[in-house]
Formats: C-alpha cells, structure tokens, sequence
C-alpha cells in the first residue's frame, strides 16, 4: 500500500524533495527519445527486411540441411505427418468398375500407355479402329490429355503416408480411373453415376465426415462433372484437378452390316470443364477445400536422372523470339497468334499441326520446335488450361500465359511472377513482341533458372525424390486434415461416441449407409 501511495503523490506535499526540470535534463530527453526511435526501427528492420516476391533472387522452397521441399509452417506445420487410407478396389462393390470396366477387361497399363501415354500427346486428335460386338467404332480425341488418375493412385499404394488402417486414417483416397475407362467404353455416363453412388453408399466414414476426409481425382477438363451427382454428394469432398481442360469425344458407329458407308448412329458428347472457367454455369472446383494439380508432362521430358528426349539449347541460337505450338480451334486469341506469325515469320514460330499423314508432328519434333524460341506462348482454348505451360519448364523457354482465368498449383509457395509471364488476351498484338524483345537476356536466364528450381515439381515420380508433384500435393493435403469430423448426419454423446440418428454407434454402422 504504501508504494503505491507513494507512486500517486509525487508532488510537493508528498513529502519528497522536489526536482526541478533544467535545459540539461531537457536535452537529455530529447536524445533518449530519438535514440529510442531509431534503435526501433533499425531493429523493425532486421526483423521485416526480407526480399519481395519481386527481388527475390529465388524461390526458398527447400530446406538447406536436408535439400528436401520445404512448405511454409503456416498453417501446413512443420513437417509432413499424415496418413491416408487407399480404398482396395475388391473392398468396395463397384469400385473394380471405375477403374476396369463393366467387364474388368480394361487394365491400369491401358490408361497410361497408347492414347492415354505421351507419347501421341502432341498429334492433336487420336484415331484408332477397333472391333466390339460386330460394330466398327471409330473414335478420334483432342489428346492434351493428363493421366495423373493412375499415377497419383499408383503413386499412394507405394507412399509412406498410406496406412491400412481406416481407424489412424486422415484422409481416404477413392480410386477411379472413369475418364480411360469412359474413352475407352468401359462405362457410359449413366453407369459411371450409378457407380459412383452405389460405392459411396459402401464407405461408412464417407458418411462419418460427409465426405469431407475423401480425396477423388479428376484430372481432365470434365472435372467432377464426369460424375454427374457431384454436386449431391462431393460438394464437401476433397476434388485434385489440373483445373481446367476441355475434352471433345466424337465416336461414330457404324454398323458392318450396312451397305452404305455413313454411320447409322453419331454420337457427339461434349464434355465442358468442369471447374471456373464459363462453360458451365456451376463449378466443381472450389479454392477453399481443392486442391489443383500440374498437368502431366511426357515422361520422356521429366526425367530427373539421365537425359530427355531433347535439351534444351542455348538463347543465342534459339530462332524466334515466341512460339505458339497448338490447333486455333477457332479460338480468338489463337487466331490472332496464327496471324501475327504468319506477319512475322522471323518473329513467331507457329506452325500448322498435321494431325495425320507423313507429316504428323512426333513427340520429338515437337519438343524440337518448343525449345527453339526464348518464350513458349500458352494461349488458352476451349478451357483456360494448356499443357503447354508446363512442358516450357523442360525446355526450358519463358512461358507466357495468355488466358485470364487460369489458375496455377502450389500458389502458396511458388510466386509465378518469377518464372514466368501473364499478358493480357485482350492485347494479343505487336506490343507483345515490343514488349518481349525488350526484356534482356540476362533477366530471361535469370526466370529460367528460377523455374529450374521449382519444376520438379510438376513430375509425378517416386517419394524418394526431394521434390516432386505428390510431395507437393501431400503438403496441400496435410493443411486439409481436421482433428474432428461431422456431418448433418453425424451426432456424438456425453461419453464420445459417435452416432447417427437412429443412436447406432459408429462400428455398428451397417451399409449401405443412407446418401444425402
């Protein structure tokens, strides 16, 4: 009590001698208080003065002692610690047919090789002739197809993260391979529903968590909308989508039977992408619980040991400033560019894309033609996505996105300001090539290098590697585990067990368990 009364009454009454303030203790306050000011802000210094994200020398996207990928703590933690539980294809009834067929004839190899490999990526539109139930199907295909519906599977059976325990479980990963399976007439839409819906009605932690602990990849343009219900049943699940890619299917049938040679039945299925560009007036891509993923590069160029299919070759004896490899698909923007390089042959590489014939442009002639500018044009199409932009990376070209509504991978750690360029579609003109011719070399190489770093990130290979898609995507997924999960379906009791409306605890769960 008493010091605190002696704190309140400092006056000349308090009892204590008075101090008089002079010109000497007046000075001396003013230089404690700038002293004070600029100690703190040479300390704020020290503590804030990192490098913007445009004087950044390059991404610090790995951790210096172990050379591994390192993600930002924030919010991801500190390390990778999750486990996912891989749904085996003879557990669920109707799972074998997602990723087989009707019939079971179609094999995993089978999605990953021929029209679904690489290697005939390039050839604009895929035709082949086969024979089933006495009808000739001939089926052609825009090809920039991506196959990470396997690979990511494939790629999981072999993780460390996976556990066989559905009880440790953070996340689920459902198996599909419907868009091969689709191509290929293993299922038709009404089917692949049917399926997916019977499955779904199977997985009692499906119903736990509504859903929302279920990974599903759809790695084509359709997205989610190659399961028509998604938006009943997978509006809270986990969707990994290179984001957007459209896909065109013509198949003719034609009877053998008939004299003459038009096909009786023509089938023409459009498949708009199914995430946010404005094809479709509902998307299935949500920012907040998805999760996009890099297209798939020919195997051929990401080879992280040994060579690839081509180097890439020095800027000085590159030929052309930009080029554009691609179909005009009778897009604006792709018109534009197929004009301006025929304006500027010396300027704009772009040439015409046989897509049959002696003169269809090979894997090797293609990447050919891609390395030999100092900027690789990635105009969008049908959709805002283009393979295009990832394969620059391995050729090692400046990519110059020119679709406005794209969206990238790993957002949160990569800065694309650094690596590569974003012009306006609706300035698709000479001021393009002004504007590329005036950025010198030495800052070109300087981008390359910066996406030498981070490219590996768009290879889908082994955990082993430091770098790699998955590794990127498990860092994506970690952030998306929760410690507790429910439903509108989901109660729990005073004594922690979890029920469902009827009071059946969890493990008396029975299926098929009720769907929304």
């Amino acid at each position: 009590m008493g010091s605190v009364s002696r704190g309140r009454n400092l006056g000349s009454g308090s009892g204590l001698p008075t101090v008089l303030c002079g010109r000497s203790h007046k000075i001396g306050a003013i230089v404690l208080v700038v002293a004070t000011f600029l100690v703190t802000r040479a300390l704020d210094r020290l503590s804030c003065d990192f490098p913007s994200p445009s004087s950044a020398a390059s991404p610090a996207l790995f951790d210096r002692s172990s050379g591994y990928l390192s993600w930002p703590e924030r919010s991801y933690g500190s390390r990778l610690d999750l486990k996912i539980y891989v749904y085996e294809e003879q557990e669920i009834d109707g799972l074998r047919e997602l990723m087989r067929g009707r019939d079971g004839r179609i094999p995993p190899d089978a999605c990953l090789k021929g029209q679904w490999g690489t290697q005939l990526a390039k050839s604009g539109w895929l035709e082949f002739l086969s024979t089933v139930s006495g009808s000739r199907w001939w089926l052609g295909a825009q090809v920039e197809l991506c196959i990470e519906e396997v690979k990511i599977h494939q790629l999981l059976l072999k993780s460390r993260f996976r556990t066989l325990n559905k009880e440790e479980a953070d996340l689920f990963f459902v198996p599909s391979y419907v868009k091969c399976v689709r191509m290929m007439g293993g299922l038709s839409d009404k089917e692949i529903n049917k399926t997916y819906v019977k499955i779904l009605s199977q997985m009692p932690h499906f119903r736990y968590s509504g859903g929302r602990d279920h990974i599903f990849v759809f790695p084509s343009g359709a997205g989610a909308h190659l399961f028509r219900s998604w938006a009943t049943f997978l509006n809270r699940s986990i969707i990994l989508t290179p984001e957007v890619l459209f896909l065109v299917l013509f198949i003719c049938i034609s009877n053998r039977d008939k004299k003459d040679e038009k096909c009786f039945s023509l089938i023409c299925s459009f498949v708009f992408n199914g995430d946010r560009t404005d094809k479709r007036d509902v998307t299935a891509f949500n920012t907040w619980k998805d999760i996009i993923i890099p297209g798939n590069v020919d195997d051929g160029m990401t080879k992280l040991h040994g060579p690839n299919v081509v180097q890439p070759i020095p800027l000085s004896k590159r030929n052309y400033l930009a080029n554009f490899l691609g179909r005009a698909q009778g897009k604006v923007g792709r018109l534009q560019l197929v004009e301006l390089a025929k304006q500027y042959p010396d300027k704009l590489e772009s040439p015409e894309l046989h897509l049959t014939g002696p003169n269809k442009l090979g894997r090797t002639e293609y990447f050919n033609h891609l390395r030999n500018a100092k900027f690789c044009l990635a105009p969008r199409g049908e959709s805002s996505w283009t393979l295009r932009f990832y394969e620059s990376f391995f050729v090692e070209c400046v990519p110059v996105i020119i679709s406005d509504q794209v969206e990238l991978p790993f957002q949160n750690v990569i800065d694309y300001t650094q690596i590569s360029i974003k012009w306006p579609s609706t300035r698709i003109s000479t001021q393009l090539f002004e504007y590329l011719e005036s950025i010198p070399d030495e800052v070109i190489e300087t981008m390359i290098a910066r996406g030498r770093q981070v490219r590996c990130l768009w290879v889908y290979t082994s955990e082993a590697e430091p770098c790699s898609a998955m590794i990127g995507i498990m860092w994506e997924l970690q952030r998306k585990v929760r410690r507790f999960h429910q439903s509108a379906e989901t109660f729990w009791l005073h004594n922690g067990s979890v029920v469902n409306r009827d009071l059946v605890e969890f493990h008396r769960w029975r299926t098929p368990v009720p769907l929304p």
